[in-house]
């Protein structure tokens, strides 16, 4: 079954090719790419990911979930949020998102990130959702501690962001959140 979520402003569904413009928008991106363990993409390379994650659409079978953010109102692709298997065995995954910047400040991350959050205890069945993140990216350690996420490390210069922003020292620190199932529930 393929996966379609939706939230009171956007949709969650999988990448079409018709994405391609949209998604080389954000993902060209120095500022979006700075965080990410990937480069600034080309649209080629764009047009290579979105086919290779095509069939990131459950988490049933598959490395995981990836979908397309859609803001209905303007039906714009505005970023993605992914849910990838870190141990099948022990049903944990980690959590993942990317946005494109000219919609930051409205809520649309921290509501994609919730869904797939509900989606990932509730639907899913999973046990543990963890998220890691760049020390110094403010908006996404923030983002997780919105949504209940709880710190449980700082790896100080732990490793080398190789598409990271300018910096002297190419070591990065991290930051890993995570969240139980039965934390969400409590929330709830």
């Amino acid at each position: 079954m393929t996966l379609r979520l939706r939230t009171e402003r956007l949709d969650l569904r999988p990448f079409a090719a018709t994405d391609l413009d949209e998604v080389h928008a954000y993902r060209r991106l120095p500022e979006v790419a700075a965080y990410l363990y990937t480069p600034v993409l080309s649209r080629e390379q764009v047009a290579e990911r979105l086919t290779e994650r095509a069939g990131w659409t459950t988490l049933a079978g598959s490395g995981g979930v990836n979908l397309a953010v859609v803001l209905r109102d303007k039906d714009a692709v505005i970023g993605e949020v992914n849910l990838v298997w870190y141990s099948e065995d022990n049903r944990a995954a980690e959590l993942g998102y990317v946005f494109h910047p000219a919609f930051a400040g409205h809520g649309y991350a921290s509501e994609a990130a919730a869904e797939i959050l509900r989606y990932a205890f509730e639907e899913a069945g999973l046990h543990r959702v963890v998220g890691r993140c760049d020390a110094e990216n403010t908006a996404s350690w923030r983002l997780m501690e919105r949504l209940g996420m709880r710190r449980e490390a700082h790896f100080v210069r732990n490793e080398i962001m190789p598409y990271s922003k300018d910096r002297d020292d190419p070591y990065v620190s991290e930051l890993i959140y995570a969240m139980l199932g039965d934390e969400w529930r409590a929330r709830a």
